[in-house]
């Protein structure tokens, strides 16, 4: 009876706080859907009526050529990686997984400077060949360029998942298929494309959600879609109001992508029928073919990776005089600092959350699993103008209060970091989420169990049974938050307090000021932490598939 009360109780408290940390998650989605069906003023009339209309087509033409070319690199390099083996496979196994480390807007500015006027490619052609061809054939900066940029940094999350799926399958499976249908090129078509359908699916739809999320690069290409729109309504006219519709309207468009996910997933799902599953052996490919396959492996990785890395090493040798300094060193730290710190949060919270949804079994904790994963289908720009909105009310609320007992008004919140930690872990929350919760589901239930019956207290259960039993998946956790936060780009622009600037939003400012080449030691650091994070975890991720 005692363990009994000792279970409830402790339930109870796991439940209290993961409702109010669902809570927090849930605010900005009603402000959002609250203003959106609020009467509007002439601004929004105005957008409604004279660009709506483009800010929609311009996202849409993105995020389609965008899913369809990653859809192609992605599944097309897992099916080789996992499949056949070739000089460089197990460099280029992980390497591919590396243009995750460059955020597209420096990938937008690195090619820009690149393939402009005075770029790499034009001054060679004019010097070395004396071609001079027309500016208009090395135009990136339109909805193509952002089609290409976008495909080139975002193919890992297709390529990872769906290689991790493909490698997955029965050996026997893929063998007999191939006898059955006349070659491997049938096999990929006619079976393998067709059970590892939900995996593509969901990998391109996480590419749809970083697309819809992006500011950086339309915003320096110049291209109208709906993050830009609603950084210059709130900044330009101050009409938060309408930058609310307009995040409303982002919010329609997600809740579109996520429905036709669900409709494309289909409710098919395919199993293995046997215990005894012998794993894929790469088949070697020889003499032409095996080099075809490299050169096509290396030459992604070259325009995902290599090209613009070298281009930002060949700059800051250029220029690291001139910008390594101590407000470049200030730099890293703010942006080492508010990534670990909102990582760590988003880590404990997900603790919290998934413990409770382990423990529990109903509705409730089924609704709060998925409502924890909801804040990464919100793109940033609608999650600023949602936190905004909830500090400027809190503000004016403690102003209020401390005029009333005699004490100096000072806005607290708005001002500081915890406005921009908060946006962070609603953002980020479903990444550490998934993770914890995935260790959980290894792991099972029985170890937590024996523990209680052995009379440790709950937490106590947490901290020496269950968290030593999952710590892979928490650190795993910990490094995928860490990376996107540290190059993440709106939330920072918007929320940053005064006079604390990232590396990302410091090497943003300096390409939107076309100081391109000063903004490359920033861009350098970032990519080079974000890579060794990722080398680990694609380690750690390796070592728990063994």
């Amino acid at each position: 009876m005692k363990f009994a009360v000792r279970v409830k109780q402790q339930l109870n408290i796991w439940a209290l706080l993961s409702f109010l940390f669902i809570v927090i998650i849930l605010i900005p989605n009603f402000i959002i859907g609250f203003e959106f069906f609020s009467e509007a003023n002439e601004n929004w009339q105005h957008i409604k009526e004279y660009l709506l209309k483009e800010y929609l087509t311009n996202t849409i033409i993105i995020l389609f050529f965008t899913a369809i070319a990653t859809t192609i690199i992605g599944t097309s390099l897992a099916w080789l990686i996992a499949l056949y083996d070739f000089p460089l496979r197990n460099f280029l196994k992980w390497a591919l997984i590396l243009p995750l480390a460059i955020p597209p807007y420096i990938a937008a500015y690195t090619y820009h400077g690149i393939v402009n006027y005075t770029g790499i490619v034009q001054s060679t052609l004019r010097n070395s060949f004396d071609i001079t061809l027309s500016q208009s054939y090395f135009n990136i900066m339109t909805n193509q360029g952002a089609v290409f940029i976008f495909s080139m940094t975002l193919f890992p999350y297709v390529y990872t998942i769906t290689k991790s799926f493909f490698q997955n399958q029965s050996a026997s499976m893929i063998e007999n298929a191939t006898l059955l249908s006349g070659g491997s090129f049938n096999t990929f078509f006619l079976v393998a494309l067709p059970i590892s359908k939900a995996s593509i699916v969901g990998s391109v739809t996480l590419v749809i959600l970083e697309v819809l999320n992006d500011y950086g690069v339309v915003s320096y290409f110049g291209i109208q879609t709906f993050s830009t729109a609603i950084f210059r309504t709130w900044y330009g006219m101050k009409d938060l109001d309408s930058a609310l519709k307009l995040a409303g309207s982002l919010m329609l468009l997600v809740i579109v992508v996520l429905i036709l996910e669900k409709i494309l997933r289909g409710r098919k799902r395919y199993s293995f029928s046997t215990t005894k599953v012998r794993p894929i052996e790469p088949k070697r490919l020889k003499g032409v073919k095996g080099w075809a396959v490299f050169a096509y492996a290396f030459g992604i990785f070259s325009f995902a990776f290599l090209i613009p890395f070298l281009q930002l090493v060949r700059w800051g040798f250029m220029t690291y005089e001139k910008v390594l300094n101590t407000v470049f060193l200030q730099q890293a730290y703010n942006s080492i600092l508010v990534a670990a710190i909102a990582s760590s949060i988003i880590i404990f919270v997900s603790l919290v959350i998934s413990n409770f949804t382990r423990l529990h079994h109903g509705i409730v904790p089924k609704i709060f699993s998925r409502v924890t994963t909801l804040g990464y289908s919100i793109p940033g720009a609608a999650i600023a103008i949602a936190i905004i909105t909830i500090f400027l009310w809190l503000d004016t609320y403690i102003v209020t209060i401390l005029g009333k007992i005699n004490l100096e008004p000072t806005f607290v919140l708005r001002t500081s970091l915890v406005m921009l930690v908060s946006a962070y872990i609603i953002r980020f929350l479903a990444i550490g989420y998934n993770s914890v919760e995935a260790g959980f589901e290894k792991v099972g239930n029985s170890f937590t169990e024996a523990s209680r019956m052995l009379g440790v207290s709950p937490i106590r259960t947490l901290l020496k049974v269950d968290i030593p039993l999952i710590k892979g998946s928490i650190f795993s956790g910990f490094i995928l938050v860490f990376i996107d936060i540290l190059k993440e780009l709106p939330l920072t622009l918007f929320l940053q307090p005064f006079n604390f600037t990232t590396l990302a939003t410091q090497a943003f400012k300096y390409a939107n000021d076309e100081r391109i080449q000063e903004a490359s030691l920033a861009s350098l650091f970032i990519i080079l932490l974000s890579g060794i994070f990722i080398f680990f975890f694609h380690r750690l991720a390796e070592g728990e598939n063994e």
